[in-house]
C-alpha cells in the first residue's frame, strides 16, 4: 500500500491539511513547517496522486501539443522541451503530428481531442485567422511558429525578421555580399519563411546592398533534400552567390552538401548560416553557424500560458504575443578557425 496523507501527518506530528497545503505549494504555510512537512515527505517517500488531483479540479491533466513535422529535429527538440516544462506543472503532453495539413489542423484545433485533453499547444502552417475566429472549442490554446495572427490567443514566437537580420548582418560583416535566401514558399507570404525572407531584403537594403531577388531559391519543402536542390539550382548559375541564408538547419546542410559535392570549398567560396539550431548543426563536417531560438523559453511560456489560462488567473484575459530569445551560433561553415564556435545574444 502506497503512502497517504495521513502516514506524512503522523511523521511530521501536523495536521492532514497542513500537509496537502504543502504538497500543493500554497503559499501560506511557513518555511519551518514547509521544511517539517517536506522531510516526512522525502523519509517516507510519498508521492501525490495526481490523477485525482486533476480530476478534483474537473480535468485530465493532460495538454496536447501538435506539430507539422515529425521528420524536423527542430520539433522533436521542441517536444521534448514542451514535455520537461509540463512535467514542472504535474502534466503529461500527448504529441499530435498534423504533416502540416490544413484539414488537420484544423481537426486538431476544433477540439478533436477535447475530450482527453485540458488545453493545446498548436504549431500550424495552413490555418488562417478566419479558421481562428471560428473556433468553437472551449479548451485553452496558445498558438506556436512565425505565422502571424490576428486571433484572440497567446502566440509564443521568436521576432523572425530581426533574427534574419542578424544572420544576414553576420555574413555581410565576413565580407559576402552576393547573399543567396534558400528557402522560400510561392504564394505562402504569411509563412515563416515570409517574415525569414523579409529581414533577408531588410538587413541587405540597410547594409547597403540592393536585394537581387533573382537569388532568393523557392523549394518544394523544408528539408535537406530540398536544400540540396535549391543550392545546386544556384552553382548552375554564372554568377553564382558568394553565401546563402537559408530558411532553417535542415535546408542549410542539403545545400553544404551540393557546395561540397562542386569541388568548393565552404565557407572560403560559400558561407552558410541555418535556422533552427538542431543538435545535427553541431556535428554536420563542417559545423553550422545558425540562428538559435530559445526552445526552453518557447516551450516554457507556452506551457505557463495554458495553465494561467486553466487556473483563471487574473490579468490573461487579452492575448498576449512573448517573444522568446535568440542567438547567433557562430561556427565553421562562416567563420573557420579560432573565431568559431562562439555565441551572440541578441
Amino acid at each position: 500500500m502506497g503512502v497517504s496523507l495521513k502516514d506524512v501527518a503522523q511523521r511530521a506530528g501536523v495536521s492532514i491539511k497542513t500537509v496537502s497545503n504543502v504538497v500543493n505549494n500554497y503559499q501560506h504555510v511557513t518555511p519551518g513547517m514547509r521544511a517539517k512537512v517536506q522531510k516526512a515527505i522525502d523519509e517516507l517517500g510519498y508521492r501525490p496522486n495526481l490523477t485525482a488531483r486533476h480530476l478534483r479540479k474537473g480535468r485530465t491533466g493532460i495538454i496536447a501539443l501538435a506539430v507539422p513535422e515529425f521528420g524536423n529535429p527542430y520539433f522533436a527538440e521542441l517536444a521534448g522541451a514542451v514535455i520537461d516544462a509540463a512535467a514542472r506543472h504535474d502534466y503529461t503532453v500527448l504529441v499530435d503530428h498534423t504533416a502540416g495539413l490544413r484539414e488537420k489542423e484544423l481537426l486538431v484545433s476544433q477540439g478533436f481531442r477535447s475530450h482527453v485533453i485540458d488545453g493545446l499547444i498548436l504549431s500550424p502552417i495552413h490555418l488562417e485567422t478566419e479558421d481562428l475566429m471560428a473556433r468553437t472549442e472551449t479548451a485553452p490554446l496558445v498558438l506556436l511558429g512565425e505565422r502571424e495572427y490576428e486571433a484572440p490567443y497567446d502566440h509564443i514566437a521568436i521576432d523572425n525578421v530581426a533574427a534574419a537580420r542578424a544572420a544576414v548582418r553576420h555574413l555581410v560583416g565576413q565580407g559576402n555580399r552576393r547573399i543567396a535566401f534558400l528557402g522560400s514558399r510561392t504564394g505562402q507570404e504569411r509563412q515563416p519563411a515570409h517574415l525569414r525572407l523579409r529581414g533577408w531584403r531588410e538587413e541587405l537594403a540597410a547594409s547597403g546592398i540592393t536585394p537581387d531577388e533573382s537569388l532568393v531559391v523557392v523549394t518544394d519543402g523544408y528539408g535537406r533534400e530540398d536544400g540540396a536542390a535549391g543550392m545546386a539550382r544556384l552553382l548552375d548559375r554564372e554568377d553564382r552567390p558568394d553565401a546563402v541564408f537559408a530558411y532553417n538547419d535542415l535546408i542549410a546542410i542539403g545545400a553544404m552538401r551540393s557546395i561540397t559535392e562542386r569541388g568548393l570549398r565552404i565557407p572560403d567560396d560559400i558561407a552558410v548560416v541555418g535556422f533552427d539550431d538542431i543538435e545535427e548543426s553541431r556535428y554536420t563536417t563542417i559545423t553550422l553557424t545558425t540562428i538559435a531560438p530559445d526552445k526552453e523559453a518557447i516551450a516554457r511560456l507556452a506551457v505557463d500560458s495554458l495553465v494561467a489560462q486553466l487556473s483563471g488567473e487574473p490579468g490573461v484575459a487579452e492575448p498576449r504575443r512573448p517573444r522568446p530569445g535568440y542567438r547567433l551560433v557562430v561556427r565553421e561553415s562562416t567563420t573557420p578557425g579560432p573565431d568559431s564556435g562562439h555565441t551572440e545574444d541578441l
